[in-house]
């Protein structure tokens, strides 16, 4: 599940429906619907559809986020 942080942004890398990847700023996500293609509509009011599933798409911002919390181990120390 591709996910980078690129200038301080947090992007997920889906494929749109012609098969080009493309970047997306997950923060501006507004919500991702299933219509049967999954479209992502975006803060601007822009929408994009891309071929991942709808789940996909969730998991890949979890995973993500879950990337940005550090991780909390015996005796204090935190790794992330």
């Amino acid at each position: 599940m591709p996910n980078h942080h690129h200038k301080g942004s947090a992007v997920i890398i889906l494929t749109r429906l012609d098969g080009k990847s493309v970047a997306v700023n997950e923060d501006l996500m507004v919500f991702v619907e299933q219509t049967p293609d999954t479209v992502l509509t975006m803060s601007s009011g822009q929408r994009l559809m891309v071929k991942e599933p709808l789940a996909d798409v969730i998991e890949r911002i979890a995973a993500f986020r879950r990337s940005c919390v550090p991780t909390l181990v015996p005796g204090g120390v935190s790794h992330g």
